[in-house]
């Protein structure tokens, strides 16, 4: 955690301890009086919040499978030239989001969510379903970008779709697709060291320090993908995610614009996101514009923000699943009482 950086903290052995410095900062002082005083409170969540539960993100090195861009097997035109191969990768996605765990940031939300007379929604960017597992109240709960674990016919004739299935692998041929290394097998050798050279030695180094390798990307038959039980010429079932350059959901989108057109929103929590493309703009810009107030929770922030130089704005660096908890201490404590 990176408090320091926000208030000259330079050493921090109990995060406990550096948070109470923290809290007697002028910024949470005054995030954490809006907070108690708000009313109607909408979060932003994305990627970031998942990091702590060991869930890598679309950035960067994070952002390869088997040397494969992510992004771009998270596309129609991928799925349409190779079923095969995109499933594969979403065998893989499914089975590491089964084995996180949501996070003490996830829970802190979904014990928000339950406060009574609060109202409240979560709209969440991530797929991994860890917010619904942590115990949010689905009914304030917004998976805007869909989920790993809803399936979905591809057939424009069939509107079938299935929820909440957590069946690794699908089907038989995606056994072992989930892994994306081979288990390393090969055994050190006892060696006397103190009786070779230090030629010889560097040589038995590399050979021992073995590279893990991927597991080969298979070829399947369609026919031997998941699917739809509905449709009777063999429709594939797709993973009932957003890819890109495909439509958010409309339903939940009106269903969001219900409550933000419900009244005036006093505070937006961003979490784990950049917040500067859409729709995530769009709500905290309208947040901004019905005079509500908007605070950061990312490990990356402008420094104008950090520096209570944004309007409105609060800015917390470090791991939301780290801040989060103890920044909404005030509203979650007065619920548990």
């Amino acid at each position: 955690m990176q408090l320091n950086k926000f208030i000259g903290i330079t050493d921090l052995q109990d995060i406990d301890f550096s948070f109470c410095n923290y809290a007697m900062s002028k910024a949470l002082t005054e995030f954490q009086e809006h907070l108690k005083q708000s009313r109607r409170i909408v979060a932003l969540v994305g990627a970031g919040l998942s990091v702590s539960s060991g869930l890598p993100t679309f950035r960067g090195a994070e952002g390869l499978w088997k040397n494969f861009n992510m992004i771009d097997l998270a596309t129609p035109d991928a799925f349409y030239i190779d079923p095969g191969l995109v499933w594969q990768f979403y065998s893989w996605r499914r089975h590491n989001a089964l084995k996180a765990k949501p996070n003490a940031g996830h829970h802190a939300l979904a014990q928000l969510s339950k406060v009574p007379d609060l109202e409240f929604l979560t709209i969440t960017q991530n797929v991994d379903g860890l917010s619904a597992r942590s115990g949010h109240n689905k009914n304030n709960l917004y998976e805007i970008h869909g989920s790993l674990f809803t399936l979905k016919c591809t057939s424009f004739m069939c509107n079938y779709i299935e929820k909440d299935n957590m069946k690794v692998p699908l089907t038989p041929a995606l056994r072992d697709t989930e892994f994306e290394y081979q288990p390393v097998r090969r055994k050190r050798r006892m060696i006397d060291y103190d009786s070779i050279t230090m030629e010889q030695t560097e040589e038995l180094t590399d050979e021992v320090a073995i590279s893990p390798q991927f597991v080969p990307v298979k070829e399947l038959n369609e026919k031997d993908l998941p699917q739809c039980p509905v449709c009777q010429d063999g429709s594939l079932l797709r993973p009932g995610v957003v890819w890109f350059g495909e439509s958010l959901p409309l339903q939940e989108l009106n269903e969001i614009d219900d409550f933000m057109e419900g009244g005036p929103v006093d505070l937006i929590l961003v979490i784990g996101t950049s917040g500067t493309v859409y729709p995530a703009n769009s709500y905290v810009d309208r947040v901004m514009l019905q005079g509500g107030k908007a605070a950061i929770f990312n490990t990356d922030i402008d420094d104008k923000i950090l520096r209570g130089e944004v309007a409105n704005t609060w800015g917390f660096k470090g791991d939301g699943a780290e801040l989060l908890p103890l920044a909404l201490r005030p509203l979650i404590e007065k619920d548990e009482q």
